[in-house]
């Protein structure tokens, strides 16, 4: 059964995720965005994006895959259905970040873009996230229009046109994506400023999309960059393409090594971040939010509320509290990020698994702006990132954050947890009353000095997630602490 879940639909290799399915996908798809009323090319907001005498009796589809294993082949299958179907494809021309998909699908006025990635899961995922005409992941009635009629397809063979028909009737367009998402990057910074200071970084790409990008853009920029593993690796060199402390040990050698200003690294296709700060240490995700959004108000200047998801650190809400603007709290999910970003109320939006974006930019993650911002930080301030982290705990107050994974081992386990924790939800937690319990997403225990532990479903894997933040190290050990005797049935 094919599902999105948040972060698009993935599967398994040759077992789900085959040739096959992704016609269907492809297939429904197209039906979609030339039938629905809504989000389709027909619907009014797609109609006055477009503007007066832009209107195209053909619809444009954006189309970008990884560097994963067959990832190019799967998306000229995909633009083989989309020719037969009545729909041109813009592919991209190599392996290409998700950001600049999005951000070709603004430029070019399309009706979506579809990406052929599993983003950090392991080599043997793949899958495919689908964006609608305003640059951001397809929002819920969205997928689960595309869901009902893949149902309704069953064992409908799907037929599609040949490539040298395709081509001669210019239903494929094969084009560099990365002028205009570098053009679309430089708008968003200082970069004049970059220039000046003169900067040393180490860059990780994990073998992933922005392999061909961050350091390109990087040394555009005059900045001194040492590349880690921009080959090709479909295997990722063993690991999952994810930016982790642990799957970035060398880069922090290389950081600490060399006396390097900044490890920046970006995930198998360039929409989550990783940060390490002089010397080669981690920056969690939830720090980097926080730092953001003070440099976007402190030195640019910005105002505008913010955004994050549930599970997400306070901190960002402490500092957007500080400047009086107004916190959001959103699902799980970067597609309800999006979804608000898109409106131009709010100057960022960002989720504790390395995802953010900011206005003007696409209602994507990128995890190549979050890493240039940092560096932009890092080129104002003239300090690490780290003394600037200290400056804020100063301000606002500390917070201690951690989010660990537990794999279950029946499947039932988790709809069992979540019925026991629904029937009987914990009233005390680490020596402390529950104030509130927020069940928007998991469940969020929310204590009344403001800390709170978190537990959800991972909802594309069978694996629950503990979430813990408090004011102290002592709070946040007890938190989670009492978070494992919940999963383990013993509190």
């Amino acid at each position: 059964m094919i599902r999105f879940g948040t972060g698009g639909w993935r599967a398994q290799l040759c077992d789900e995720f085959t040739f096959l399915n992704i016609r269907k996908v492809a297939h429904a798809i197209s039906a979609a965005v030339k039938e629905n009323p809504d989000y389709g090319m027909t619907s009014p907001d797609y109609q006055s994006w477009l503007g007066e005498g832009k209107r195209s009796p053909v619809p444009v589809i954006v189309l970008g895959y990884d560097s994963r294993f067959l990832s190019e082949d799967f998306a000229h299958e995909v633009a083989a259905v989309f020719a037969l179907d009545g729909i041109k494809t813009v592919l991209s021309a190599s392996d290409v970040p998700t950001p600049a998909v999005a951000a070709a699908v603004l430029a070019r006025r399309a009706v979506g873009g579809l990406m052929i990635t599993a983003s950090q899961s392991p080599a043997q995922i793949n899958g495919i996230k689908w964006m609608s005409f305003w640059g951001g992941a397809a929002t819920l009635d969205v997928t689960e229009d595309i869901e009902r009629r893949i149902e309704l397809l069953g064992a409908h063979a799907i037929k599609t046109m040949s490539l040298d028909r395709s081509l001669r009737e210019s239903w494929i367009e094969t084009a560099d994506l990365r002028p205009g998402y570098f053009k679309q990057l430089s708008s968003l910074l200082d970069v004049k400023m970059i220039r000046r200071a003169g900067l040393k970084v180490a860059v990780d790409v994990m073998h992933g999309s922005a392999r061909n990008h961050m350091r390109p853009f990087l040394e555009g920029l005059g900045v001194e960059v040492v590349g880690l593993h921009e080959q090709r690796d479909v295997l990722f060199g063993g690991r999952a393409p994810e930016p982790t402390p642990e799957s970035l040990t060398e880069l922090a050698q290389v950081v600490a090594k060399k006396k390097l200003s900044l490890g920046l690294a970006c995930d198998g296709d360039g929409d989550r971040f990783g940060v390490l700060d002089a010397g080669g240490r981690w920056i969690p995700a939830n720090e980097v939010l926080a730092l953001a959004l003070e440099h976007l108000v402190v030195n640019r200047g910005m105002k505008g509320k913010v955004a994050r998801t549930v599970m997400t650190s306070h901190f960002v809400d402490a500092v957007a509290k500080s400047y009086g603007l107004e916190a959001r709290e959103t699902p799980v999910g970067f597609k309800f990020i999006g979804d608000l970003l898109r409106t131009g109320q709010f100057v960022l939006g960002g989720e504790e698994s390395g995802g953010l974006s900011i206005r003007g930019h696409v209602p994507n993650k990128d995890g190549l702006l979050a890493c240039l911002l940092m560096l932009e930080l890092v080129a104002c301030e003239r300090k690490p990132l780290s003394v600037v982290r200290d400056r804020l705990f100063k301000r606002v107050g500390p917070f201690y954050n951690t989010r660990e994974d537990f794999t279950m081992s029946r499947p039932r386990e988790i709809q069992e947890l979540e019925e026991r924790l629904r029937v009987r939800p914990p009233l005390e937690l680490a020596g402390g009353s529950v104030w509130r319990i927020d069940q928007s997403d998991g469940f969020k225990f929310i204590l009344r000095d403001g800390s709170w532990l978190g537990l959800r479903s991972s909802g594309m894997e069978p694996v629950f997630r503990l979430y813990a933040e408090a004011h102290d190290s002592k709070k946040l050990a007890a938190l989670v602490d009492a978070g494992k005797k919940l999963l383990q049935g013993r509190l």
